[in-house]
């Protein structure tokens, strides 16, 4: 086999190089030797094998790899030269041995590999490089086996190294009052688990972060103040002092994972810390004790580490006497730079302190002094300065009663710094706390004079009080309830524990009251009255009335009761009946529905809240005989007549909602009617009536029929009537029928023959029936050739015929046409035997129709031709 110099560089020199320079293991694969080959085979392979050695000694690269390789031949010389001499035996022990090591070579690679990546299943492509290197494996076999362990290769996430928040220290503190392990479970709440933190910070079924941290600010601005809702407010200052609070959460739990690192746990351990206590997801958990121990462990040392740890626990001030105790020589590198850092800070930091120090606005010194926190969260004196700065003080405070409570609104405080928040006291106790400018007292003292006032607060500092005018809480009667019935009002209500007594007046004149209503029998039916209920009050003066609760009411006398109504259904719309009753004298008719029958009897009079309770409404349209009402499924309906609050019981129907089949039509087929309509809806079977019988049918044996089927004599007219039915509570009810008529057929039959001599011959018609009947036409129709006519229509028109009397003669001279032609006749509507012009011709060929019962008339319909043809001899001339 022709040796491929290009292939044996690309599949062994080069994978042999980047393994460090060390040569293949498997001497099948150093001299490309294959089973196969003979000894002289082998033999001429390694030759040419040498050959590419020596030729790409003279590539640098290749030059370390060859001289070994060359070193290693030394000691296989012994074994080729057997070879040529035909004994392959030891080459081929060679090769085994060669392979196997390979094999080794591997396996020791696969357990460096697995060791280094650990449980986190990580590695670095540097750290998998030096592996493969010192086991003498390729960089792509190493991937290979690398995935085969499921290790992932990838460089390490960078990390944050400082705080992205000069306070981060004074927030940690805070978290750690409120006994929370990290910044993620302030913001989301207990609910944490699978934090995400490269990336976007997320929790999975969690809002985003900024909705987060706006959810927090609102739950802990909620809370009553205490030690724990001022670390709440360090922590919320943070998360709105940085720009992004995502990498603030991010750099707390980092650094919290960088402590437990310098411990020097296990991986395993710091996988159940970072997934239990930091609320990490495991993907996320596993990238990032990977970065953390990627940067040496985290445990920084010297000068330079003593700063970075003071400036990122906030201690800026403290970080700049470090700085000053430090010899000149310490400050080199990245120390020098964080001590330039950390005096910049300062020197800002204080001129913004002596800036607020004088000046007159508090809002301009406030923002200054925040300001200059935010630069160095240990400024001396800053904080206990902040903290005396008070905003200006709420103005406008008003107290109004809004029924049992009280009302306190204000306009907010002209202060545009901080955040300001509103104390609201009652007599000098701290009712609520809120940031927005309205608040309310649900639970006031009663008929004691009540001041509020509202405090501005901006962190710890308030403003003074601003304070309403007292005001005195007096509840009126509730649940006042009046009503009006025939000649006399009644009312009643519920007295308020505090008040002596209600006193009730109508249109100013007082009205004798009980504990807990009154009945007023002088009033006028037809007129209206309005009636005052206020409530008294003891006073240090005697008795304090309240305004009052209006209510205005007419009595009227009771409404006559509707003694009965009838049903009918609409035929311009489905589902729609028209009940028909005498209008009463007064009052107003409705209809309700009920699911039995009603509770009252016939002519009683209950109050109309009672009634809605126990009925619901059906939807109505007054009519002038009634009204139009769609009760939908089966209920109860009842008459009620309305006056006021009052309403008379009157009659009841039980109604079933059988609804009227649409669509009716009848086929005649010999002695069979073929019957077809639309199923209506939520109805079980329908009856079928025809020539005095009837049939029922179910909605099941319809559609497997196909329709219904009738036996019914051909020549008699036929009324069909289709009405739903079914059973309620034993009794068959059947709702409004649809109906349609079909005439009868007359069969009549005719016969052709010719007579008279050659020359002068005719063609004789001879009609005749089993009973008199009168044709409207009768045409006799010619057509040549063998095909038969089909219609009046359809070939030549010989004569016709009109009020033709059955049984009848008639004749039409011979046509003179050449053979083959056809005769045929074609007749027109049947009419009842009688006197000429007794029927009008509107009433011809009336096939049926569908309608309501009212549309019928008395006495039989016109019918039907069923015209009989003759023997085709008769008909076909030729």
């Amino acid at each position: 086999m022709a040796f491929d110099e290009e292939r044996y560089v690309r599949e062994v020199l080069e994978p042999a190089r980047e393994a460090g320079g060390v040569p293949p293991a498997d001497l099948a694969a150093r001299y490309q030797l294959a089973e196969s080959m003979t000894a002289r085979d082998v033999v001429d392979a390694a030759k040419q094998v040498r050959q590419c050695w020596r030729r790409a000694r003279g590539m640098l690269k290749y030059r370390r790899l060859i001289d070994r390789m060359e070193s290693d031949h030394a000691r296989f010389a012994p074994l080729f030269a057997a070879a040529a001499e035909g004994d392959l035996a030891p080459l081929r022990a060679a090769l085994r041995d060669s392979h196997a090591r390979a094999g080794r070579r591997l396996d020791d690679e696969a357990r460096r590999l697995d060791d280094a990546a650990g449980p986190l299943r990580m590695l670095s492509p540097a750290l998998l490089s030096t592996i493969a290197k010192s086991c003498g494996v390729s960089q792509e076999e190493a991937l290979r086996l690398a995935a085969a362990r499921s290790v992932e290769v990838r460089e390490p996430d960078p990390l944050p190294r400082s705080a992205p928040y000069a306070g981060y220290g004074k927030a940690r503190e805070a978290l750690d009052a409120l006994g929370l392990p990290h910044l993620g479970r302030f913001v989301f709440g207990d609910d944490c688990a699978g934090l995400e933190v490269l990336g976007e910070v997320t929790v999975p079924g969690a809002p985003p972060l900024a909705d987060a941290v706006a959810a927090a600010e609102a739950r802990w601005a909620a809370r009553p103040r205490g030690p724990w809702t001022v670390s709440a407010d360090t922590v919320l200052a943070a998360l709105r002092g940085t720009s992004d609070p995502a990498t603030l959460v991010r750099y707390d739990v980092v650094a919290r994972l960088r402590e437990r690192v310098r411990e020097h746990p296990y991986d395993d351990t710091l996988l159940r810390h970072a997934t239990g206590e930091l609320d990490l997801a495991q993907g996320d958990a596993r990238r990032l004790i990977f970065a953390v121990r990627g940067e040496g462990g985290g445990v920084p040392s010297g000068p330079a580490a003593r700063l970075r740890e003071l400036v990122d626990a906030g201690e800026i001030h403290a970080a700049v006497d470090f700085a000053d105790a430090l010899a000149p020589s310490e400050l080199t590198g990245e120390a020098a730079e964080l001590v330039t850092e950390v005096r910049a800070r300062l020197t800002g930091a204080v001129r913004l302190r002596d800036r607020a120090m004088a000046a007159i606005d508090p809002d301009d010194a406030w923002i200054a002094l925040r300001d200059a926190l935010q630069r160095v969260p240990d400024l001396p004196g800053a904080a206990d300065m902040l903290a005396r700065l008070a905003p200006y003080p709420a103005r406008a405070v008003r107290a109004e009663t809004q029924g049992d409570g009280v009302a306190i609104t204000w306009q907010p405080s002209p202060s545009r710094a901080g955040r300001v928040v509103y104390d609201v006291f009652r007599n000098g106790a701290q009712l609520s706390s809120t940031e927005r400018t309205a608040a309310r007292d649900d639970h006031p003292p009663v008929n004691v004079p009540v001041s509020y006032s509202v405090v501005a607060r901006r962190e710890e500092a308030s403003a003074p009080a601003s304070i309403a005018a007292p005001i005195v809480v007096r509840p009126e009667p509730g649940e006042v309830r009046l009503t009006a019935g025939d000649g006399v009002v009644w009312g009643r209500w519920t007295r308020p524990a505090e008040a002596s007594r209600v006193v009730v007046s109508r249109d100013g004149l007082p009205v004798q009251v009980i504990d807990t209503g009154f009945r007023d029998a002088g009033v006028v039916n037809g007129t209206a009255y309005t009636y005052v209920i206020a409530a008294a009050y003891p006073g240090p003066e005697g008795e304090v009335f309240t305004p009052g609760v209006r209510h205005t009411v007419t009595p009227r006398g009771l409404p006559k009761p509707i003694a009965g109504f009838t049903l009918h259904p609409d035929p311009s719309s489905p589902g729609t009946l028209l009940a028909w009753y005498d209008e009463p004298p007064s009052g107003v008719v409705e209809f309700v529905a009920l699911d039995t029958a009603p509770p009252w009897p016939a002519g009683a009079t209950v109050p109309l809240a009672d009634l809605r309770a126990a009925s619901r409404a059906v939807p109505s349209i007054p009519t002038r005989e009634g009204q139009a009402i769609r009760p939908g499924s089966q209920c109860v309906l009842l008459a009620v007549t309305i006056a006021g609050d009052l309403a008379t019981v009157g009659g009841h129907l039980e109604h079933v909602n059988l609804a009227t089949p649409t669509g009716l039509s009848a086929q005649r087929r010999g002695t069979t009617v073929y019957v077809g309509f639309d199923w209506p809806p939520d109805v079980p079977e329908v009856e079928v009536r025809w020539a005095g019988r009837d049939m029922l049918v179910s909605s099941a044996a319809y559609r497997a029929q196909g329709g219904v089927r009738l036996e019914a004599p051909e020549s008699e007219p036929l009324l069909i009537e289709v009405a739903p039915t079914a059973l309620v509570r034993g009794e068959r009810l059947c709702g409004p029928p649809a109906w349609v008529r079909l005439a009868g057929k007359v069969p009549v039959r005719y016969d052709l023959s010719r007579e008279g001599p050659a020359w002068r011959r005719t063609v004789v018609v001879e009609i005749t029936s089993e009973r008199p009947v009168r044709l409207r036409r009768l045409a006799l129709v010619l057509k040549p050739g063998h095909v038969q006519p089909r219609s009046a229509d359809d070939g030549v028109l010989l004569d016709q015929w009109t009020d033709v009397e059955v049984p009848g003669r008639l004749s039409v001279p011979a046509p003179r046409q050449e053979k083959p032609y056809w005769l045929r006749c074609f007749a027109e509507g049947a009419l009842p035997a009688g006197p000429r012009g007794a029927v009008s011709a509107g009433d011809y060929g009336v096939e049926g129709f569908e309608g309501t019962m009212e549309d019928d008339v008395a006495g039989e319909g016109p019918g039907e031709v069923a015209l009989i043809d003759p023997p085709v001899r008769r008909m076909k001339v030729g």
